[in-house]
């Protein structure tokens, strides 16, 4: 376990669905953070902690919904920095299953423009219930690809779509064009069950990797992978997983999932991932790192960081 913050009931932590960037030398963690309003009902807003060295982090910010298409909380970001400018894609919350992905943009890592399009991604199709969450970016050629999580019709399935956007565009509302009329992967082996989501993009070799949660939420959920060469059609690196949930004592035994895959500027490759270790009632982030063989095909170091949660706290709440 890498990262831990305290959520809003005593003696229970909260950070869900990581995103990190490399920003102006730092590193920056936005994630999902519950808050219990005085009523009692839950919402989420993202929290923002900062690092000069991805292992000890410091909370630094939060960011809060304000604009109506944002409903009760933002949750699940993705982001990509251009042109030195962070662009963060997130989900609004608490509108099921109308809820749908914005985007707002920042030049200091903790204060964020909205963009004023939002929600800018609306999933259309007879094939989708259109919802769409779980964002996360990559830049492909002149584009931008949008890769999100949505449900079927009846919504009991949970799968992936993907948008795209000229990268020289604002990246608004009237800027994407649906890529699918499909899913671009849905839930078909036995540790899947009925669910893929949390989508998590790198292109290395001119090809995209996508590396995603299977299984709903301490099912358990863990993580897989699947390559493309036009970021759009993907083929399973394998039938089993990339990252499985711990054992019965372990800080991830009931999920190791929702991954976010990081390339740092010294070239190593980073998958951030969230897990738990008592059905959902506590969530934490940790870090593993990838490698790729000749072939291609990502591994995961065998040095993951995961001591037991009883290890003292290592984030001084801001």
């Amino acid at each position: 376990m890498l990262f831990r913050s305290p959520a809003s009931e005593p003696d229970r932590f909260f950070a869900k669905d990581p995103c990190v960037i490399r920003y102006r030398g730092r590193g920056y963690l936005y994630f999902s953070k519950q808050q219990i309003d005085n009523s009692g009902n839950d919402r989420f807003v993202i929290g923002i902690a900062v690092s000069d060295n991805l292992e000890d982090w410091e909370e630094a910010g939060e960011i809060r919904p304000e604009q109506e298409a944002e409903g009760r909380g933002l949750a699940a970001p993705g982001a990509i920095v251009l042109d030195g400018v962070i662009h963060l894609f997130y989900q609004s919350y608490g509108q099921f299953p109308k809820d749908y992905i914005c985007h707002a943009t920042s030049t200091d890592g903790i204060h964020f423009e909205r963009d004023e399009t939002n929600p800018v991604v609306v999933p259309e199709g007879d094939w989708n219930a259109h919802r769409a969450i779980d964002a996360d970016v990559v830049a492909f050629g002149d584009e931008l690809l949008l890769y999100w999580a949505t449900r079927d019709p009846d919504l009991q399935v949970q799968m992936l779509g993907v948008s795209s956007a000229r990268l020289d565009s604002g990246f608004h509302k009237s800027d994407w064009v649906q890529r699918c009329s499909a899913p671009i992967l849905k839930p078909e082996l036995p540790w899947e069950q009925t669910c893929i989501e949390a989508p998590a993009a790198i292109v290395r070799n001119g090809r995209v990797y996508l590396f995603y949660a299977g299984a709903y939420n301490c099912s358990p959920q863990q993580i897989g992978c699947a390559v493309s060469n036009d970021g759009i059609h993907f083929e399973r690196i394998s039938e089993t997983p990339l990252l499985a949930n711990g054992s019965a004592d372990a800080w991830n035994a009931s999920e190791s999932g929702h991954p976010y895959v990081f390339e740092d500027e010294d070239g190593k490759t980073h998958l951030f991932y969230q897990g738990s270790p008592d059905g959902g009632k506590n969530w934490m982030i940790s870090r593993a790192e990838v490698v790729f063989t000749k072939d291609g095909i990502p591994e995961i170091h065998p040095d993951i960081i995961q001591p037991d949660v009883t290890q003292p706290d290592i984030i001084h709440r801001a």
